[in-house]
């Protein structure tokens, strides 16, 4: 999808947020009637990357990092009218990108979600679904 505009965003707002959560359906399993829960949410995240299409919010990641060795993706939302079409996919990469590709990147699907994570290259754990740490490229 070419006009999908992807960025990292700390500073996303709130009523953004919800908005997404609301789309995607993820809101049935997240707090958005409790502005002050989401408000945290946000502000302790280690990454927050957004997709946006003519800047509309379409997808969101939000994830917390230690930035060395683990990364939980608690969030991935892409709006309903945009599923399918790849968002989510790029969202997890640029997410552990970001957090780097040498912690192993972590979540837990959500019940309608969990056909999907195989279906992009991610692997199953009892509990949860992770992408394992790969080493960083050599320096020169």
């Amino acid at each position: 999808m070419n006009n999908v505009v992807y960025a990292l965003e700390p500073t996303l707002s709130v009523e953004d947020f919800i908005d997404v959560l609301r789309r995607s359906t993820l809101a049935e399993r997240r707090p958005v009637d409790d502005q002050a829960t989401i408000a945290g949410m946000l502000r302790h995240a280690s990454v927050v990357i957004t997709a946006r299409v003519d800047n509309r919010l379409v997808g969101v990641s939000r994830a917390i990092s230690d930035f060395g060795y683990c990364t939980y993706l608690s969030d991935l939302a892409v709006d309903e009218a945009f599923q399918g079409r790849g968002i989510g996919r790029e969202l997890i990469r640029r997410t552990h990108e970001a957090a780097g590709l040498g912690t192993t990147l972590i979540l837990l699907a959500a019940p309608k979600a969990r056909t999907y994570y195989p279906h992009i290259g991610m692997r199953s754990h009892d509990s949860c679904w992770i992408i394992d740490r790969r080493s960083p490229p050599p320096t020169t």
